[in-house]
């Protein structure tokens, strides 16, 4: 288990990653956190600031009572603010905030406003500061990033097909389709660290067919890797069935049934990752308190599959699952964008 101390190269991993956001001195810099945060993030992210010549300041919430019927984990959208009135004008005054909350803000309702008033979100996944700095963004992530994105937004039909029985269709017209390359230096935009992913929220109706996740993939909700396969067959973008035998299948079958609810089962949101520095294997060398599991959300050539909240395709739900699948082929209008696990160059 990594030690939460106070080390120089993590101080640098966030100050090299506030300059990419454009912080400079003199700019109000809010720490959003709560108080179940990792506070050896906020420490770092406070120095990282104050080495800017930045004026940072902390907003911490308390972090709220479970309410779902089960652990809710990696949701991406955090309850931490529950329309505060304070916190909100606080947040909408701020030029840069560092989200540090435990699920982040990216779907929660309030990112909108705050987006609107024209501050720029940047979300630190809730990761041990070693991770952090081993995945730091550099300048030239972003243009494969924003050359997958114009890629997706340009397609009617992403396919995806594996050895192990993937058949997935996913129509994507209209869909909405976002990039992170783990840093925002815009007024109005929101990215997250660790970057190098390219996701479309098809509209309702659009996900059909097969996916097999094989012995090896993960479940990033329960921070696993699969031991056997686990067949999910989709409908209309909903999970009709869940087939295979161990442990792996009874978790999601037990997990989604708890929920009550029929939008747990459905498509949340699908696309690939692009970080070549991103490992898969990542989620074996730490101890499950120390990873969110970003990492693998990202590495290069996962086809990473999502259920739940879609509010694109008007469905709302606190169940999630990000599920990276490997060794699968990626096409777009039959154009190849991964092959068997590999980024087309």
């Amino acid at each position: 288990m990594l030690t939460d101390r106070i080390e120089a190269p993590w101080i640098e991993a966030f100050e090299t990653v506030l300059r990419l956001c454009r912080a400079e001195a003199g700019l109000p810099v809010c720490l959003l956190a709560e108080s179940q945060s990792r506070a050896v993030n906020i420490d770092l992210a406070e120095l990282a600031a104050l080495r800017l010549g930045c004026r940072p300041f902390r907003l911490v919430l308390p972090t709220p009572p479970q309410t779902a019927p089960v652990p809710v984990r990696s949701t991406g959208a955090s309850r931490a603010l529950q329309a505060h009135p304070a916190a909100l004008a606080a947040l909408k005054a701020s030029p840069l905030i560092l989200d540090l909350t435990l699920e982040g803000l990216l779907h929660a309702p309030e990112l909108g406003g705050i987006l609107r008033a024209g501050s720029r979100v940047l979300m630190v996944s809730n990761e041990h500061p070693e991770a952090l700095a081993r995945l730091v963004p550099r300048p030239e992530d972003e243009a494969p990033v924003r050359a997958a994105v114009k890629l997706a937004r340009g397609t009617k039909r992403m396919t995806v097909v594996s050895a192990a029985g993937t058949d997935l269709t996913i129509a994507l017209e209209d869909a909405v389709t976002a990039g992170v390359w783990g840093w925002t230096d815009r007024p109005g935009t929101v990215a997250h660290w660790p970057g190098g992913v390219v996701v479309s929220f098809p509209r309702a109706g659009s996900v059909q067919g097969t996916l097999v996740l094989d012995a090896g993939d993960a479940n990033l909700t329960f921070k696993r890797y699969l031991e056997r396969s686990v067949h999910l067959e989709l409908r209309d973008d909903h999970i009709v069935s869940i087939s295979g035998d161990g442990t792996d299948a009874e978790l999601m079958r037990r997990y989604l049934a708890a929920w009550g609810d029929r939008a747990a089962y459905a498509v949340s949101h699908v696309g690939w990752g692009l970080n070549p520095r991103a490992r898969y294997e990542a989620l074996a060398m730490y101890d499950r308190r120390d990873t969110n599991g970003t990492e693998l959300r990202a590495f290069a050539g996962n086809f990473l599959f999502s259920t739940g909240a879609n509010e694109f395709a008007g469905r709302f739900t606190e169940g999630h699952f990000d599920i990276p699948v490997r060794n699968c082929t990626i096409a777009l209008d039959g154009r190849p964008v991964v092959v068997e696990g590999r980024l087309v160059p």
